[in-house]
């Protein structure tokens, strides 16, 4: 092939270019050519190296039987694992399993009575085991592991949901540490229950098992399935038998041990059980009292009841993670263990109906690989807006999605990954806001396409047709798809296999009022981005009829008439919040407060009320404010008694605001709201109000008391005298103890550094960060009272902390006492071990910017 030049000229004839220049020009198109085949060719070779592919399954385990005994001091487990196993399709002479970090022993085939030993070779991860003789498909023998695991050995890095990867836990073992109770707890997901027992530790691995375990006889255990057996071994000690009858994957595998009290309820005829500390057990009772009704709920949704035994949920101390959907027996963080007070204003139904919608999704149905990890956490990331939306009403769920979205575009901004994905790096690096938070708003939006019908039985036949199986995303396609009758393809392509989401201009013209334009402009970047197909849905109002009709977007850049004949002066693109999108539009404070006022969304509403306010739009806001105020959405009312916290000119600039505020704070129905409005009149005059806050300090709900008798320690014409606040001094919700605290530090009351040490050990989770400042300054202002405890004691939970916020709390309490070299230098060998990268950049720009004011 010969490749011309030809330029234009003047005279219209070719002109011939010269040969040596062409030939240059040749070999520096064939130089680029090899260059770019080179770079494309190393490009492919990586993503080859980097799949991460489905685990392949060379043997099935059938059956799992295990008996342990726990040293608590040791902190290492004795088990005896007895494995029923089979090759899953071709002929195998060597077993591998997973067993980190074990001391392995006798290993044999199970004969009869009699154990024949076998030969392996173990490597510190893998036990090896060379089987007497080659197995086929048709062969299933038993085997038998003796070992000890050491789950504290080689402990690694987990990932922003589950931070620690020892697979089981000890906690207090000796009862070292006051009021805090001695327990186990095991933590499989991702891949590490292969820390405490043998096993092929993937996800789509598939057994049932039973477990016995040797435990204290004044401890109860908890585990998978049912309880069947408890015998006395006469020594102090007890064996429970728990049997697992329905197969699950082995990260699903779990036990508690410990001092716990029971709460028994039931759905129909599953038994629950809620285990928490005694002491707790009212609470508890409390804070899970919605299960029953969740779990009708998912069943009528779902059309397939409860599919397993029994249904425990367990709350335990020092939790890797928020809660894990352990089959049977869900593990919860310690923020759920509330006394019975505490409880009235529990907030924690959506953990809840997170961890049981993993009943079905996620256990019963389980994903193939941690690729399609999206398969477990967008279903119940999405469980929270179902429940939300059935039991607490639309708004609500509406504003809880815009939360999750907001929690994706913030990571979105650091990275943009497919949501399947087989390239990560680690397992832990799945679980993420894309996984998450991504995963359950496009299952919300899948469900806007198809309609209610068609999305839950398309859910239906999933479940059904692959219920106790492990799956990947395309099955997902194909129930829709056989369901609703409709292709797929390209919503699944655009949104679980590919990355990014639309960033969307939306322009309006409204010079032909009966027949508005609207225009969308799909901006993202399309060398990295899909263009988007999007169903968009266009609303406006015709006086108190909404009217709405569905657009849909397929171009770059695409018009549409709405044709609505009856003149309008304002329509909405997405009112409800449906869409995963960025979204640029010009919209006045004018139209957004037209907005507030017309839409029946109140996730519309709250939009509206929150733009106006971060523009400071104080024309606007005078008219919308006292509408905000009595919005039968609490969390725009909320939102309005925050604001007017930040500037107190507004009481005076509204005729009657101060009324309307006193009266959300006495009668309001939800008690976040009354707590709101007891804050603002606290900041707009606390003397006032003194004997409205005496009263309500001691309300039932600690979120009234709280704000209550902070308004009671913040009056400066009648102080409260030191006894009035002793009387709350003995409470351990962090809303008493906070203005507690205040009142000491704001008047100089000596002789309550053991107060403040005791409060540091009672509180957890929020509470226990929101006191942490408070600490800090108690002791930076009088060191007398024990500043250099409480500086061990800062130091300690900045090393030891499994929560992020706790050691960025422990830090920059700290920070008072940083004037001093050695006290800096604690702080500074403390944060070597970090490994959050947002909190080693937090700490080094903190620390920097002490060395540069020395």
């Amino acid at each position: 092939m010969f490749l011309v030049l030809m330029i234009a000229c003047k005279s219209g004839q070719p002109v011939v270019t010269d040969s040596s220049s062409s030939d240059s020009s040749l070999d520096q198109a064939a130089n680029f050519s090899v260059e770019s085949q080179d770079l494309l060719r190393k490009q492919k070779e990586l993503k080859i190296q980097r799949y991460k592919p489905s685990a392949s399954r060379e043997f099935d385990i059938l059956h799992t039987d295990l008996d342990l005994q726990f040293d608590w001091e040791n902190q290492t487990v004795t088990g005896k694992a007895r494995l029923t196993i089979k090759p899953f399709f071709y002929p195998q002479k060597v077993l591998v399993l997973d067993a980190k970090d074990f001391e392995v022993g006798t290993v044999g085939v199970v004969v009869g009575d009699s154990l024949q030993k076998l030969s392996y070779r173990y490597n510190e991860r893998e036990l090896s085991v060379f089987l007497p003789k080659e197995l086929t498909v048709k062969d299933t023998v038993e085997l038998e592991v003796n070992y000890k695991a050491f789950p504290e050995r080689n402990s690694g890095d987990g990932s922003k949901a589950i931070t620690d990867t020892k697979g089981l836990y000890f906690i207090d073992p000796l009862d070292t540490v006051p009021d805090k109770p001695s327990m186990i707890w095991t933590q499989g997901e991702t891949e590490h229950n292969s820390k405490w027992f043998p096993t092929i530790d993937r996800p789509n691995e598939r057994f049932t098992h039973t477990i016995k375990l040797t435990v204290p006889d004044t401890m109860v255990s908890v585990s998978n399935g049912k309880l069947v057996k408890q015998e006395s071994l006469g020594n102090g000690f007890r064996k429970d038998h728990w049997e697992m009858d329905l197969p699950h994957a082995p990260y699903l595998v779990a036990i508690a041990v410990g001092n716990f009290g029971k709460v028994d309820a039931s759905h129909g005829k599953i038994p629950l059980g809620y285990f928490v500390e005694k002491g707790f057990e009212k609470g508890a009772a409390k804070v899970f009292e919605n299960t029953p009704k969740m779990m009708a709920f998912f069943e009528e949704r779902l059309g397939i009841p409860f599919p397993w035994q029994k249904y425990d949920q367990i709350v335990v101390r020092d939790f890797v993670s928020g809660a894990m959907e352990n089959t049977t027996a869900s593990i919860f963080m310690e923020e759920l263990r509330m006394d019975e007070r505490e409880a009235i204003d529990s907030e924690w139904d959506y953990i809840i109906a997170h961890e049981l919608f993993h009943q079905w999704f996620g256990d019963l149905v389980t994903t193939e690989s941690w690729a399609n990890l999206t398969l477990n956490e967008a279903f119940a990331n999405y469980s929270e807006y179902l429940w939300n939306e059935f039991y607490y009403g639309n708004d609500q769920a509406a504003l809880k999605l815009v939360s999750e979205m907001e929690g994706y575009f913030a990571e979105a901004e650091v990275k943009q990954e497919n949501l399947i994905r087989f390239d990560y790096q680690d397992s832990e690096d799945m679980f993420d806001a894309h996984s998450y938070n991504k995963g359950g708003v496009i299952l919300h939006m899948l469900r806007t396409y198809l309609g209610d019908e068609a999305f839950f039985q398309g859910l239906n036949q999933y479940l059904k047709r692959h219920a106790f199986q492990s799956v990947e995303v395309h099955d997902l396609r194909l129930a829709f798809e056989q369901v609703s009758g409709k292709d797929l393809n390209w919503f699944f392509n655009q949104w679980f296999l590919e990355k990014g989401h639309p960033e969307l201009k939306i322009e309006v013209d409204y010079s032909q009022p009966d027949n508005v334009l609207i225009s969308l402009t799909q901006l993202q970047d399309l060398e990295e981005n899909p263009l988007y197909q999007l169903p968009v849905e266009v609303s406006w109002y015709e006086g108190k009829d909404r009217r709405s009709k569905i657009f849909h977007l397929t171009s770059a850049n695409q018009s549409f008439a709405l044709e609505n004949e009856k003149p309008v002066s304002q329509v909405y693109v997405d009112e409800g919040k449906n869409l995963l999108a960025r979204r640029t539009q010009g919209i006045s404070n004018e139209e957004f407060a037209q907005q507030f006022i017309e839409s029946q969304l109140g996730v519309a509403r709250y939009e509206a009320l929150d733009s106006l306010i971060s523009r400071e739009a104080k024309t606007e806001l005078s008219r919308i404010l006292p509408l905000a105020l009595k919005d039968s959405f609490w969390s725009v009312r909320e939102n309005a008694l925050g604001f007017l916290q930040s500037d107190s000119e507004w009481r005076n600039e509204i005729e009657g605001l101060e009324e309307v505020v006193y009266d959300l704070a006495e009668n309001d129905p939800k008690n976040s709201v009354r707590s709101a409005a007891i804050d603002l009149l606290g900041e707009w005059d606390p003397d006032k109000y003194q004997n409205a806050f005496k009263r309500l300090a001691n309300h039932p709900s600690y979120l009234i008391a709280g704000s209550a008798l902070m308004g009671l320690v913040r009056a400066s014409e009648s102080k409260l005298d030191v006894s009035t606040v002793e009387n709350y001094s003995g409470e351990k919700n962090y809303r008493m103890v906070i203005p507690v605290a205040e009142y000491f530090i704001m008047e100089s009351v000596l002789g309550k550094g053991n107060w403040f040490a005791t409060k540091l050990n009672e509180l957890n989770g929020e509470g226990l960060y929101y006191f942490l400042g408070y600490y800090g300054e108690y002791f930076t202002r009088f060191p007398n009272e024990g500043k250099e405890g409480a500086i061990e004691s800062l130091i300690h939970l900045l090393q030891t902390s499994s929560k992020d916020y706790i050691r960025m709390g422990a830090f920059q309490a700290l920070m008072g006492f940083a004037d001093q070299k050695e006290t800096l230098e604690k702080i500074e060998k403390s944060i070597q071990g970090e490994k959050s990268i947002q909190l080693q950049n937090y700490f080094g720009y903190f620390l920097e910017m002490l060395k540069d004011e020395n």
